[in-house]
């Protein structure tokens, strides 16, 4: 049995490997529970994994995978069938999904044009035209257009992105505040950076405390899209 703290930083993590497909920070964590220090966090994390909630991958940054949720949260087969979902699938253009209409069958694989790469450190150019493409499972994906980069640099390790990871980009001019997202600043460099607005300005978040903040006028970045996954290799 978890403790009210324990089942509420699970489901927090949970939810957000749902939404971003990275797990959150300790800070991102200890903001939800409204905790004081990261250490109540440790012991949360620690408990979860002794009992089988969560495990620690190892050789990661802050890299974690929910295992199980406890049955009274966790939805039976038969609830999520009574719930009318409807997957997506390709429509044709790659990178694209629609809604899935009945009596269609669901692909294995989507087809991801992979753009160059990213920028997660050290400034580089702007991203490129398609390479090759990616096979990646629909339930990945939301509605619309996707693209995916090979992420260079470490400066979002702390959101695990690692240097020769590859991320799943959903293509948006638009985001909120505390998304990562791809921005081109002068339309010479594209970035990985987790978007901040500050009044006016528009301040680009790195994840390593060896980077800083860098922060723009409005008029000088304009957003490519958000992270929704990322794949990894081993």
């Amino acid at each position: 049995m978890l403790t009210r703290k324990q089942l509420e930083l699970l489901m927090f993590i949970h939810e957000r490997l749902k939404e971003t497909g990275v797990p959150p920070s300790f800070d991102e964590m200890k903001d939800a529970l409204d905790l004081r220090s990261k250490s109540g966090i440790h012991r949360l994390i620690t408990a979860l994994e002794e009992r089988g909630f969560i495990r620690r991958l190892p050789n990661r940054a802050r890299a974690l995978e929910v295992i199980k949720l406890p049955e009274s949260v966790a939805p039976s087969p038969a609830a999520n069938r009574g719930r009318g979902f409807s997957p997506n699938v390709i429509e044709g253009n790659l990178g694209k999904v629609r809604p899935m209409v009945e009596d269609e069958e669901r692909p294995q694989t989507v087809a991801i044009p992979v753009m160059g790469r990213i920028a997660a450190g050290t400034p580089i150019s702007a991203i490129q035209t398609h390479s090759h493409t990616i096979a990646v499972p629909p339930e990945f994906l939301a509605t619309g257009e996707h693209f995916a980069l090979e992420v260079r640099g470490d400066s979002m390790i702390e959101a695990g992105i690692l240097d020769g990871d590859t991320v799943l980009i959903k293509k948006t001019q638009t985001a909120d505040t505390g998304d990562i997202v791809v921005a081109l600043v002068d339309d010479e460099e594209a970035t990985l950076k987790r978007l901040r607005r500050r009044g006016a300005s528009i301040a680009l978040e790195a994840a390593n405390p060896a980077y800083e903040t860098r922060i723009f006028g409005p008029d000088r970045v304009r957003i490519q899209g958000k992270l929704i996954g990322l794949i990894r290799r081993y």
